[in-house]
């Protein structure tokens, strides 16, 4: 098998993990959403320091501490990210692993919207047309929610910006996770001592199971970024971009024939509408790519 089906199999594997999120977070009740994002900031950083030191990966770690500017957007992508599990976890406990999936669905046109609005990125009319076919389906989903779909949002926003500050930071997978737990561990460490010595944390007292269930965290949590990280460096980022539409698919599907969700005919539409404006994105996209690939040779 060659090096591009391995980094599209390591791909797959990372976005189809992700895409069935939903199905273990409810495992973790009684814990609440803040300690079960405590629990998985300790334990990440614990599975990914124990990598680090298997890779022996410290002097690149080393050299980033010596970067002001590099702390300062881990720092910021440390806060987003975890605002971001807290959010999705919430969201899948409480009944919105749909909207979950539409938070994940319309990132990529937040990404896009950010790239304009930040770092002065020029859009084709295809872009946007789409951003607007996006932007109206916010608007029709609105209508049928009576507020704002804020918790898909939010998702989205809290994920681009922790993207957008990952390209900033331009550091590797492991390092980034590693000096991000690390910054968010003494908030998540004292909350769970305040949690156990006032009677309020789960962790022990919910038998060995739930113990694990909680310690898992940390796994399923560095697993996927380990086989996304592999397939960045073997496969194109337009298959990458494809690909992360696998995530928000599943959840949807999971959404709708596990946790038995509804979906009103408003709101299929509203979907409909964003799965239009992905449409148009990515087949825009790979056009484009085609004709750039075409052109470059003849200037050489």
């Amino acid at each position: 098998m060659g090096t591009r089906e391995n980094g599209f199999l390591l791909g797959l594997g990372a976005y189809v993990i992700w895409g069935f999120f939903p199905l273990y977070w409810p495992l973790l009740e009684p814990s609440g959403p803040i300690e079960v994002l405590a629990h998985r900031v300790a334990w990440s950083l614990a599975a990914v320091g124990a990598l680090l030191m298997a890779a022996r990966r410290w002097r690149a770690l080393r050299n980033v501490l010596r970067s002001p500017r590099t702390l300062a957007y881990v720092a910021i992508g440390a806060v987003v990210i975890g605002a971001n599990w807290v959010i999705f976890i919430w969201g899948v406990n409480n009944g919105h692993v749909v909207e979950v999936s539409l938070g994940y669905f319309i990132n990529p046109l937040v990404t896009i919207l950010m790239g304009v609005l930040l770092l002065g990125e020029r859009l084709r009319p295809v872009q946007w047309a789409a951003l607007a076919i996006a932007f109206v389906a916010v608007v029709q989903l609105t209508l049928d929610y009576g507020t704002l779909p804020w918790l898909a949002l939010a998702l989205a926003a809290s994920f681009a910006t922790y993207g957008l500050m990952k390209k900033k930071a331009d550091i590797g997978a492991v390092e980034g996770l590693a000096l991000e737990t690390a910054l968010l561990v003494p908030l998540a460490g004292n909350y769970l001592v305040f949690l156990h010595t006032t009677g309020g944390g789960t962790f022990g007292g919910n038998g060995w199971p739930h113990a694990l269930l909680l310690a898992g965290t940390g796994l399923i949590t560095v697993v996927p970024l380990l086989l996304f990280g592999g397939a960045a460096t073997r496969v194109p980022m337009a298959t990458l971009g494809l690909l992360q539409y696998v995530t928000p698919t599943l959840q949807f599907i999971l959404g709708l024939v596990v946790f038995r969700e509804q979906m009103t005919t408003a709101r299929w539409i509203g979907f409909a509408m964003v799965w239009a404006a992905l449409l148009l994105i990515t087949s825009e996209s790979l056009a484009h790519r085609r004709r750039v690939a075409v052109r470059e040779p003849a200037l050489v």
